[in-house]
């Protein structure tokens, strides 16, 4: 991939995230300053490869889960709202006790990201934003909810077994252990507790997801709640 085709995928995956819709070589043109037979011929290298795909004919392009990946590992470091990280730190840090301060978190990133904020201690698990979480587009085929629900039925049966290690891991789309179909990506941050050996804070949402920021919040209130339980 060229870096031109790697600023044309991320300027897709980007704007399909706003938009919910299929991007078009006219939208891309306008934003790269070039013409849209240009834009086309970048586009058709980028489906050959498995990055991006037309979801039906007549339609623009939408990222695959290949082309999420690609541009996730693309990623630096991002920082979220300010006003967003100030309201987190204060909720986890008013909080007076751990119950409290896992559900504020998990309140917090489900209103935040409009994704279902989940956290796990100990063989508790914490759920927040179902409804939010299945007003998605996406979800709107109760083949793709099922899958979903299947994924959430597991999760901390998986969690405890695979054990994801990093500060910050993101399981796209067909990489879910589970609910491979849903289209559906698990953001989730491990955090060291005193309470339990294996500790979690994160977002299911869909894959068309402003990744930067939300990656950036669910590491950061990891961090939060290490400081806040330790």
């Amino acid at each position: 991939m060229t870096p031109r085709q790697q600023q044309i995928l991320h300027a897709i995956v980007e704007t399909h995230a706003k938009s919910t819709e299929p991007v078009g070589s006219l939208t891309l043109s306008e934003k790269f300053e070039t013409s849209s037979a240009t834009i086309r011929a970048e586009m058709a290298e980028l489906e050959r490869l498995g990055l991006i795909m037309q979801p039906h004919i007549s339609a623009g392009r939408v990222p695959t889960d290949k082309g999420y990946r690609a541009y996730v590992n693309a990623l630096e470091p991002s920082h979220a709202d300010r006003r967003h990280e100030q309201a987190l730190a204060q909720r986890i840090k008013s909080a007076g006790e751990i119950d409290r301060a896992i559900k504020n978190a998990v309140e917090s990133l489900a209103h935040v990201t409009s994704n279902l904020g989940l956290g796990t201690i100990g063989h508790n698990l914490y759920l927040s934003g179902m409804a939010s979480l299945f007003q998605q587009p996406e979800f709107a085929s109760g083949a793709r909810a099922y899958e979903v629900a299947r994924l959430l039925d597991s999760l901390e049966e998986w969690l405890e077994e695979a054990a994801p290690n990093a500060p910050i891991s993101c399981y796209i789309g067909t990489e879910n252990p589970i609910g491979r179909s849903s289209g559906a990506t698990l953001i989730i941050s491990r955090f060291e507790s005193p309470y339990s050996a294996r500790s979690y804070i994160g977002v299911l949402g869909p894959t068309r997801q402003n990744y930067g920021p939300v990656m950036g919040l669910v590491q950061y209130t990891g961090k939060l709640l290490e400081e806040a339980l330790n």
